[in-house]
């Protein structure tokens, strides 16, 4: 759980050991592959997943187009939102992007954790006010930023994915076709 850990304290630096170890009681292992869908749109997702090592992607469908919505990566949380917090079925889709390993949780043991522990909550908070954060501004740039100055934004907020995801998926998320993120690319280099 290193880089879990390492996550979950850069974000809530006061997170006791004591705290670490209720969450650890709930944990299981798990092994995901390669385009594993951990929620899916429509259905109840009871698990949220703690990433260890790799990467995964949320997305929507709209009218047979995958609309990508947010990247995670080593040491982070993905969960249906719907879920946690509405007890209700999925909107969106998160699948791995390559080989994964962590930890999942019930969705429910998660909340009883939030109510439980202070510690805990405010992590979850934190974590939640960053998510915002993060759509708030990805929105503001789709709707301000030229295509090559949202590519740079993207590049240095987000440099892991830029590394390990298709090209594919960082133009959706981006709201640019494939030709003009490869032209954008391509322009950097030279």
């Amino acid at each position: 759980m290193t880089n879990i850990i390492a996550n979950m304290r850069r974000d809530w630096p006061h997170m006791p050991d004591a705290a670490l170890l209720r969450l650890a009681e709930k944990l299981e292992p798990v092994t995901m592959c390669r385009r594993q869908l951990l929620v899916e749109a429509g259905r109840r997702c009871p698990w949220a997943y703690f990433i260890e090592n790799g990467i995964t992607r949320s997305y929507w469908l709209v009218d047979g187009e995958q609309i990508t919505t947010s990247f995670t990566i080593e040491g982070s949380i993905v969960f249906s939102m719907d879920e946690l917090y509405y007890d209700r079925p999925s909107e969106e889709y998160v699948e791995t992007l390559e080989d994964s390993d962590g930890f999942r949780i019930l969705v429910e043991d998660l909340r009883q954790l939030f109510a439980a522990d202070l510690d805990l909550a405010n992590w979850g908070r934190i974590i939640h006010q960053n998510e915002y954060r993060r759509l708030h501004r990805s929105h503001k740039e789709r709707l301000t930023l030229p295509a090559a100055e949202r590519y740079e934004a993207f590049r240095q907020q987000f440099p892991e994915v830029c590394r390990r995801a298709k090209l594919g998926y960082i133009a959706s998320y981006l709201g640019i076709t494939l030709p003009t993120l490869s032209r954008l690319r391509r322009n950097r280099r030279i």
